[in-house]
Formats: C-alpha cells, structure tokens, sequence
C-alpha cells in the first residue's frame, strides 16, 4: 500500500483529498462563501453539482492512489486542471482579487502529484 511512498508523499496526498472534500461538500451544502462567488463569476447554478461531483471524484480519487498509484497520478492532475479551470473563470469574470483561493486548494494536488514522482 503505501510501502514505495515517502511519509511527505502520503501526509501531502492525504491534505490534498481532505482540501478537495472540503471544497466539494462546500459546493454540495451551498455554503454562501462558495456558490455567491461562483453565481457572481457567471458560473451556471446547473454546473455547481457537476463541479461539486468533480472535486469529489478527485479527492476519492487521491485516497484509491495509495492502493492504485496511477489513479491517484490521474486524480491529481484532474484536481490540477479542475483548479486551473477555476483560475481562468476568476480571472475572465475579473474578480482577481479572488484568485488565491483557488491556488490554495491547488497547491496540494501539485505538490502530491510532484512528491509520487
């Protein structure tokens, strides 16, 4: 199981599922703090589960990569485009002051996929 990674590698990955559970159950329990921001950047109210879901799929995604590596390689790189994805909508709906965020909950997945390298 977790035998060929590193305790970094597995602590890492471990905070970068928990990060994109916590964001998707915000998504799914429509926390104001998340869905204003996204119905103010333009964000349909009929994509908020898909997107929820997404982060979700990542997140379990990270964790079945301790037992089935190239999955949790799969679902890094998911969490990375996915929060990419979030970058260029806050930037488009120029809202820039909101950008950290979004490189908060990437930041993990990066440093994950880096550390199973």
């Amino acid at each position: 199981m977790f035998t060929e990674m590193s305790t970094t590698a597995v602590v890492v990955t471990a905070v970068a599922a928990f990060m994109a559970g916590f964001s998707a159950a915000a998504i799914f329990f429509r926390a104001a703090f998340v869905v204003e921001p996204l119905a103010q950047y333009g964000v349909p109210q009929a994509w908020w589960n898909r997107l929820g879901a997404a982060k979700a799929a990542g997140a379990v995604g990270l964790i079945v990569g301790f037992y089935v590596p190239v999955i949790g390689t799969l679902a890094a790189i998911g969490l990375i485009l996915y929060f990419a994805g979030a970058v260029i909508t806050i930037v488009r709906a120029r809202s820039y002051g909101h950008v950290p965020f979004p490189l908060v909950y990437m930041a993990p997945a990066v440093a994950a996929l880096a550390l199973t390298w």
